[in-house]
């Protein structure tokens, strides 16, 4: 059976990195993967000039594409969300944007970030999430996925929030593709060992891999499954 697949991200580039393979995967099995870009990105680092923000923005949106469309996806959904002070915005309105999706494309699963982020965007996306997908009579959603982010999870260096995944998927077929695709966000990618880089991807892979006896694996926290 067909399934429809959304991926909600805060950043461009933190679909890729957090799930890129399970989506080319996805695509490859036949089902519908949306992806949802909460966040403008890039317009909070240092050094960007305020007279450019808007050109970057525009720059960094069509490299998601590029990279989402080497995954296979074809629909990316980009919103304008302030990036890095989501939590300068009622978390209503961050739950309405979701909401809306989930209700135009009625996803049955949804992959989204952990909770226990060092990033304030992923930790409030992902509260987002699993409020806009609560299950009330009618939500299509069966299924929450958490997924890891190369240098935001693995760097908040606090006790009881540590990224601790129960469900891994073979990504070795699709490794390969996931990074391709983080280079081409060259605004965003950058050389090892910083952990948006090829060498890191491939590494985090084994390292899931060999921690639920795959070749290369990509890992989730399951946040929620309905079994009907």
């Amino acid at each position: 059976m067909r399934r429809s697949i959304l991926v909600v991200a805060a950043h461009p580039d933190d679909e890729v990195l957090g799930c890129g393979a399970t989506m080319a995967r996805h695509v490859a099995s036949g089902d519908n993967v949306r992806v949802l870009i909460l966040g403008q990105g890039i317009a909070s680092r240092k050094g960007v000039p305020a007279g450019k923000t808007t050109r970057l923005i525009a720059k960094l949106r069509e490299e998601g594409r590029k990279a989402n469309a080497v995954l296979g996806v074809k629909e990316v959904l980009f919103r304008d969300l302030p990036d890095n002070t989501f939590d300068s915005v009622p978390l209503l309105r961050v739950v309405r944007e979701i909401e809306a999706v989930v209700e135009r494309f009625k996803p049955d699963t949804v992959y989204t970030h952990h909770s226990g982020d060092l990033n304030v965007d992923h930790r409030i996306a992902a509260e987002a999430v699993v409020t806009a997908c609560r299950p009330l009579a009618g939500c299509p959603v069966r299924e929450i996925l958490a997924f890891e982010v190369p240098s935001s999870t693995e760097w908040r260096f606090a006790k009881g929030k540590g990224f601790e995944p129960t469900v891994f998927l073979e990504a070795s077929r699709f490794l390969e593709a996931k990074v391709r695709a983080m280079a081409a966000y060259q605004s965003e990618a950058l050389p090892f060992p910083h952990p948006r880089s090829g060498k890191y991807l491939r590494s985090l892979a084994a390292v899931r891999g060999g921690q639920s006896g795959l070749a290369a694996a990509e890992a989730f926290i399951l946040i929620r499954r309905l079994d009907p």
